[in-house]
């Protein structure tokens, strides 16, 4: 069995022990992000969290061990959020009040 068989066969062991709690830091990494960038790049942030948690939870082949992101990181960008820093707020405008 090579290293790279064997790092495999550890991280989905990990996966299967601990998931929920591979699936709250994932969550927690990705809301910092957010916070750090001002929801600046909350879009690619998002995208990449959930291609993280599939990846993981794809190691043994089965869907199981790491459930759904819990919600989207950010807010969805479409429809932004007052609390969000450096959003235009033009009453005026229908696509920011």
């Amino acid at each position: 069995m090579s290293f790279l068989d064997k790092a495999k066969a550890k991280l989905t062991k990990a996966v299967d022990d601990h998931g929920d709690k591979i699936a709250d830091g994932i969550d927690k990494a990705g809301k910092a992000v957010n916070d750090r960038t001002g929801g600046k790049h909350a879009a690619k942030v998002d995208k990449a969290a959930g291609k993280a948690r599939d990846a993981l939870d794809n190691l043994d082949g089965k869907n199981n061990d790491i459930g759904p992101g819990s919600a989207k990181l950010s807010g969805d960008p479409l429809r932004p959020d007052t609390q969000q820093p450096g959003l235009p707020t033009d009453p005026t405008n229908p696509a920011t009040s």
